[in-house]
């Protein structure tokens, strides 16, 4: 399996791997060894603590490792007046009587916090390639569905001011 990303996505995790290789890991080894000279290691928070942030700063890099080695690079084709990957869409969701507006970006960018939705999410894949005044229904699972209308498009690109997840 692999994700399709853009080489944005591609280039911001491979800074990030560079960034924890050559100055979070070092910084979090001299942590490790400061503790270990504090004594008696069964109750040493702080070492504890310090092998903590290695484990989770390997567990990072080895995912960045894995997502970089298995991605699969989209090209990001727009069409002008449909929904698009980076599109912000504004629609109305009949269920609830409002009005939503996300932007639909790739799944290491997802943040549906603040309205970035994952282009592999049963909203984006139902919003892909419709226009302004579309009813879309999107079924969530076989007992959840709902319809909207897209009310408004706004074209996105691919920079790189969205930042990659950091699960």
């Amino acid at each position: 399996m692999y994700d399709e990303l853009t080489q944005v996505d591609i280039d911001k995790m491979k800074a990030e791997l560079e960034d924890r290789r050559l100055n979070i890991r070092p910084k979090i080894m001299e942590d490790v060894k400061t503790a270990r000279a504090f004594g008696d290691l069964s109750e040493n928070y702080e070492y504890k603590a310090a092998k903590d942030a290695q484990r989770r700063n390997d567990s990072r890099m080895r995912y960045l490792e894995k997502m970089i080695a298995t991605a699969k690079v989209v090209d990001v084709k727009q069409k002008a007046d449909a929904v698009n990957l980076f599109s912000k869409v504004t629609m109305f969701n009949e269920k609830l009587g409002k009005e939503q507006t996300i932007r639909i970006v790739t799944t290491i960018r997802q943040d549906a916090l603040r309205g970035l939705i994952s282009k592999e999410s049963p909203v984006a894949k139902a919003l892909m390639g419709h226009k302004v005044g579309d009813r879309v229904e999107i079924v969530v699972s076989p007992e959840m569905k709902y319809t909207v209308e897209i009310r408004a498009i706004e074209q996105g690109e691919d920079d790189a001011s969205l930042e990659i997840s950091r699960f």
